[in-house]
């Protein structure tokens, strides 16, 4: 019987299964993002993402032990070396999975698996969240100072790139005023 057996074999005997997962964790720290089903990206996160913790402190036993994971030595060097340094201050949730659809030969569902801390792009577009209080509740002294500094550094740099942009959009609204009103008057001219 197997009661309380509940991870996903994916179809293969544990030796092809652990063979597949080394080898998927290790194009994952070599590439960060790696394009696969959704059922081995969800088991290759519960592969990947204790070993990128170990990563955290480098001694030799924690590299013994992940090397006896991915057995591939340049794998381990950059995630000891370059991916440590990058996710040295993250509690955990190193890697993200992202649908991408169906797969059309067979259906299967399709996503990537990436690191976190290497997508370039989704970092530009997140916004840094603000915490907030249901009950809002006064804030002491050095609290209210702290952000205030904070605040005012993020609010600098995002001002002077908005700047260029407001000024096209103005002449973007000028130019469209402007045809505007020369379709009035032709419509006048005609009646």
């Amino acid at each position: 019987m197997r009661h309380n057996k509940k991870f996903n074999h994916l179809s293969r005997t544990a030796s092809h299964r652990s063979a597949m997962l080394a080898n998927m964790a290790c194009s994952l720290i070599k590439h960060k993002r790696i394009t696969t089903t959704l059922a081995k990206a969800k088991a290759l996160k519960k592969y990947v993402e204790p070993l990128i913790t170990k990563c955290k402190s480098d001694t030799t036993t924690n590299r013994r032990v992940v090397f006896r994971y991915l057995q591939d030595k340049y794998a381990v060097t950059e995630l000891f070396k370059e991916i440590s340094q990058k996710v040295g201050d993250r509690p955990g949730g190193y890697t993200r999975i992202i649908k991408t659809g169906f797969r059309p030969s067979d259906g299967a569902d399709m996503c990537f698996i990436e690191l976190v801390d290497y997508n370039e792009n989704m970092a530009k577009t997140q916004k840094k969240a603000t915490r907030r209080s249901r009950r809002g509740g006064k804030k002491t002294t050095t609290d209210a100072a702290a952000p205030a500094e904070e605040t005012a550094v993020v609010e600098e740099a995002p001002v002077a790139e908005e700047a260029p942009k407001a000024e096209e959009v103005a002449e973007v609204v000028e130019t469209a005023e402007a045809v505007a009103a020369e379709s009035e008057d032709d419509t006048q001219v005609t009646a």
